[in-house]
């Protein structure tokens, strides 16, 4: 098992790392996180997960599934969340309290984790935040108690980069109680830039006063995989396209931009001030979208994005985006909310009490300039949502069924994934990918095998 000393520490790096390394070495392994908490989210047979276990179960080279990650809880505001338990929204569950799940939710998560044990030679389980809350140990799904329940050696990962690292791993290893300190089979130090002899002599010193050994240092890596926990800034190295994506409160799937910034600068954008100018405007998707839509117009971002497409700014929305970019929402079944539109393209969007969730193969349609270059393309890519949405006046429909529409430089879209699609990035920015995502889990397997202590990790994974 990995667990981390915080969020962004390198967990999913890691256990993606974990499952390339064993899978290529023939070893039939399997990811699982028993709880994650993020909207990033992906559509798998049964229903949706979270992206990360998505991502990790092609490095193992699996189809992901939903026992991979069998509670998934996705934020819509502070205090409320929606909880998908086997890959589908569970309304009671919904409603209830955090510290009130847990009776309800642990039977899932050791059936699930329960059945992979009993299929694969090795699982690789993920943590969730810290291991060391100890607000929520009563309550924590994700970490020793999964540990316990699969019998794991846990491995603690920290980013070294964010100063402190020696202080998180002792502070860890000292809060948690001696049963679950005895887990801890070994330290990793994660995202080093420098001279590695540097750090001597706190591993060393670290080990004596825990008796745990520290397995390596891995470098800082330019990967192409999404953040963890969402999606973070990076500098723009300039010279390149400059695609703004706007962060709302409940912005969902921003892990689907990570493979854009191999090609474009990305920024993300939480108020008119950081907007600055763009190649490519993007309205993400949202997991409230009447709740983002009336914060894009108070904080006159709403204003400053029709602004931008009057003049030729390419504007692109995706699923809650290209609902915002219409007219009007309607909400009959009380799922999101009634709201006005920035009314961009002439579209309605009504949403229904079921979530639609599937896997998603489309053609586009001939179009117009600026997006004339995408037109025929066909794309991979998902759907989750509640809307359903309709025309209210002529508009260019991009694509069939009501997935995609268009007019002059603003383009809406259902599909989760455009620019996880090599043709889409190389039609629109004129570049493709450096780095598909093949490469990328082989990146993250070979630093594996060189930084850390591979024959420490294969006699605790029970390997050779």
């Amino acid at each position: 098992m990995v667990q981390g000393t915080s969020s962004w520490a390198g967990k999913s790096l890691l256990t993606t790392a974990l499952c390339r390394y064993y899978a290529r070495q023939g070893v039939r392994v399997a990811p699982f996180k028993a709880q994650n908490m993020s909207n990033n989210a992906r559509v798998v047979s049964g229903g949706e997960i979270g992206s990360a276990q998505y991502l990790q179960a092609l490095a193992c080279g699996l189809e992901p599934e939903v026992r991979m990650n069998p509670v998934l809880v996705k934020p819509e505001a502070d205090s409320q969340s929606q909880v998908i338990v086997n890959g589908r929204p569970d309304r009671s569950l919904s409603r209830t309290g955090w510290r009130e799940r847990p009776p309800s939710l642990w039977p899932e998560i050791e059936r699930a984790l329960s059945s992979l044990l009993a299929e694969f030679e090795l699982v690789v389980i993920e943590g969730a935040g810290s291991p060391a809350e100890i607000n929520l140990f009563d309550t924590d799904l994700a970490n020793m108690r999964t540990a316990e329940a699969a019998d794991a050696p846990v491995l603690l990962v920290s980013d070294i980069d964010r100063g402190g690292v020696f202080a998180h791993l002792y502070g860890t290893w000292a809060l948690l109680p001696p049963a679950y300190r005895r887990r801890l089979a070994g330290f990793v130090l994660n995202k080093f830039r420098g001279d590695v002899s540097l750090l001597a002599p706190g591993p060393e010193r670290l080990r004596q006063l825990t008796g745990v050994p520290t397995l390596g240092v891995l470098p800082w890596l330019e990967h192409g995989l999404p953040d963890e926990d969402g999606a973070s800034a990076r500098l723009p190295t300039g010279g390149r396209p400059r695609v703004v994506v706007v962060r709302y409160p409940r912005a969902s799937n921003l892990d689907e931009f990570r493979a854009l910034e191999q090609v474009a600068d990305v920024v993300f954008a939480d108020s008119v001030a950081s907007l600055g100018s763009a190649d490519l405007l993007v309205l993400p998707g949202s997991k409230h979208v009447a709740a983002d839509l009336r914060w894009l117009l108070e904080t006159g971002l709403g204003e400053a994005v029709a602004q931008a497409a009057s003049q030729g700014v390419r504007v692109l929305g995706i699923c809650g985006g290209l609902q915002m970019l219409g007219r009007r929402l309607r909400d009959p079944a009380g799922v999101d909310g009634d709201g006005q539109g920035l009314g961009l393209l002439p579209l309605e969007t009504t949403f229904a009490a079921e979530k639609l969730t599937r896997q998603t193969q489309l053609a586009l349609g001939e179009l117009t300039e600026p997006w004339q270059l995408l037109s025929g393309c066909r794309l991979d890519g998902y759907e989750i949502r509640h809307g359903s949405t309709r025309a209210l006046a002529p508009v260019q429909e991009a694509a069939p069924e009501g997935l995609a529409f268009a007019s002059g430089p603003v383009l809406g879209i259902y599909l989760h994934g455009l620019f996880e699609n090599p043709a889409a990035v190389a039609a629109v920015f004129g570049r493709p990918l450096a780095h598909p995502l093949e490469a990328t889990f082989e990146l993250l397997a070979d630093a594996l095998g060189r930084h850390l202590d591979t024959q420490y990790l294969d006699r605790l994974a029970g390997i050779g």
